[in-house]
């Protein structure tokens, strides 16, 4: 997880002049599944002295490649995106011990979007609609390994830390905990289905939303999960 006690507040990560030490240039690769997006973020910070853009992806795997390929000192990355998404490929950046510091840069502010991918490794966290300079203070931050993180951002995770957490009776529905123990009977969907009285795409609903919660990426994982949470402690 992003070393958050040392975050910067953005605004004052602008020194002075406009921010670049002398003969350094910043790269970049922008990870954006709108194309729109990518070319205005191009435009700006190849305009602007001491950035250039390297490269650009339109989903996770593509920017863990291009990262690889091309060793940008920057990632600007979108969290919603087709195939991989935003959080996967920080995490696999910061498996693989990527040199890039991931700044993530996106429309959503929730404690869905923003904890999980401080937790997987991104070095910030801004919104779409920050200002120009707030933007390019907060790449030349995070270009010098220091944490950044928009005001709303900071707040969230804040709070985040601070609420209690949910045990495990709590963090699944009654329905999905039953789910949840048929699966660890090893039962298939069609029998969890037969046994429950419902379809087996109301099952496939209910696995996708346990997975979300349990952080697990399969059947196995997530029963795992569940006895770690005490969700199956008495199954």
């Amino acid at each position: 997880m992003a070393d958050i006690s040392r975050t910067a507040p953005v605004p004052s990560a602008v020194p002075a002049g406009d921010g670049t030490p002398a003969g350094r240039t910043i790269t970049l690769l922008v990870a954006d599944d709108h194309p729109v997006v990518r070319d205005g973020l191009r435009g700006m910070f190849d305009s602007s002295p001491g950035f250039a853009v390297v490269g650009e992806a339109d989903n996770g795997e593509d920017a863990v490649a291009a990262v690889l390929r091309l060793d940008p000192d920057i990632v600007l990355m979108d969290l919603r995106m087709p195939g991989q998404g935003g959080v996967a490929a920080i995490a696999e950046l910061t498996r693989i011990g990527a040199r890039a510091e991931v700044l993530v840069l996106t429309t959503y502010d929730t404690d869905s979007d923003t904890v999980p991918a401080i937790e997987a490794g991104a070095t910030g966290y801004l919104l779409k609609d920050a200002p120009r300079e707030e933007l390019f203070a907060a790449v030349r931050a995070a270009a010098d390994g220091r944490t950044v993180l928009s005001p709303a951002i900071a707040s969230r995770l804040v709070s985040h830390v601070r609420a209690p957490r949910p045990t495990g009776g709590e963090l699944l529905s009654a329905r999905e905990r039953e789910v949840v123990a048929l699966v660890a009977r090893g039962m298939s969907n069609e029998e969890i289905a037969a046994e429950l009285f419902i379809s087996k795409a109301t099952v496939k609903t209910h696995l996708t939303h346990l997975f979300a919660k349990l952080g697990a990426k399969d059947r196995a994982a997530a029963v795992a999960r569940a006895y770690d949470h005490g969700i199956l402690g008495d199954a």
